[in-house]
């Protein structure tokens, strides 16, 4: 054999203990490491602005809608019946539905209160 092959192969056995010995003589990294804490922060920003406020929202929306009905109001609820307030009692409202027809129902069932002659348009 040559001396060229034999550095060769002297060379490419004691390679990979050289490699391993400056990897484990190299300093351990310490601190400065914010990425974890930086995408934590980003999801959580993405959840409060995408889920948490705009729900907020929406429940602030009904319960101004719901603390606003008053009597003769028309309302829609949430079964999808339409009527016109009767009367108005701390948590329930009495609804007319019909001909001598009142249901008496939680005022959180109310979705949205219709414009003033809807029930009369809708009877046609």
């Amino acid at each position: 054999m040559s001396i060229r092959k034999l550095s060769l192969i002297a060379v490419s056995a004691l390679l990979p203990g050289i490699v391993m010995a400056e990897a484990s003589a190299a300093p351990a990294a310490q601190g400065g490491s914010y990425g974890p804490i930086v995408f934590l922060v980003a999801i959580l920003a993405f959840m409060y602005f995408l889920v948490w406020r705009p729900q907020q929202k929406k429940a602030k929306d009904h319960r101004t809608l719901v603390a606003g009905v008053a009597a003769d109001d028309e309302v829609l609820l949430s079964s999808g019946i339409v009527g016109k307030v009767s009367a108005v009692y701390e948590q329930y409202i009495a609804v007319n539905v019909g001909n001598d027809v009142t249901v008496t129902v939680q005022r959180a069932a109310v979705t949205a209160v219709l414009p003033k002659g809807t029930l009369s348009s809708l009877k046609k």
